[in-house]
């Protein structure tokens, strides 16, 4: 399995960004997240998240709905559901079921000892123990490996810090974007049919 390479350039200027980040430094207040979901310009669903702690606990549950219509016809339908959980600051869990177009997807991942154990429908694989889904909520964690949490693969790119954004480029395209507060406020990424996605916040 191919492993994630990730460069991180937070450290841009000024001592206080060499501080780490408390843990859950990015969870929203209220606890949750909402997103309207856009293709081309054209909204086409919406993508919910939800923070839940408990004691040193972070569970972070999410559900993502899209469909990609030709006029009045839908012609692609896309569901996620998520449900990660965070122990004192690092990935512990991970348990995600996906429908794309009728084609069903499930992933397991928990991480122990110095491995994160990763079973799908095709079977187990293991990543490092600092892998982490990319679940985009949280920046810190492309300081280590990243995987894709509707497939459980390994991901092949580089993450890197421009002002209140993270670039993620290699095998995707994506720029997330933070607020001073470091809770994520929005994506624009580019589809493999060069369509552009884009996630603005509802609240």
């Amino acid at each position: 399995m191919p492993t994630a390479v990730i460069t991180r350039r937070a450290i841009i200027a000024g001592a206080g960004l060499l501080l780490p980040l408390p843990a859950f430094a990015a969870v929203p207040a209220g606890g949750r997240l909402r997103f309207a979901v856009f293709r081309n310009g054209v909204r086409v669903g919406d993508h919910e998240m939800g923070f839940t702690r408990a004691g040193d606990d972070l569970t972070v549950t999410t559900q993502v709905a899209m469909s990609v219509k030709l006029g009045p016809v839908p012609v692609y339908r896309y569901s996620h559901r998520a449900r990660e959980l965070w122990r004192g600051g690092r990935f512990s869990s991970l348990e995600t079921s996906t429908s794309s177009n009728g084609k069903v997807e499930q992933v397991t991942a928990r991480r122990s000892g110095d491995s994160v154990a990763i079973e799908t429908l095709k079977g187990m694989t293991t990543a490092p123990a600092r892998a982490s889904p990319l679940t985009h909520w949280n920046s810190d964690a492309f300081a280590g490996p990243l995987f894709n949490p509707q497939t459980g693969s390994m991901l092949k790119v580089t993450a890197n810090r421009s002002g209140d954004r993270w670039l993620i480029r290699g095998e995707t395209e994506i720029d997330d974007s933070y607020d001073e507060a470091g809770v994520w406020i929005g994506l624009r990424g580019r589809l493999k049919d060069k369509s552009v996605m884009e996630y603005r916040r509802l609240g």
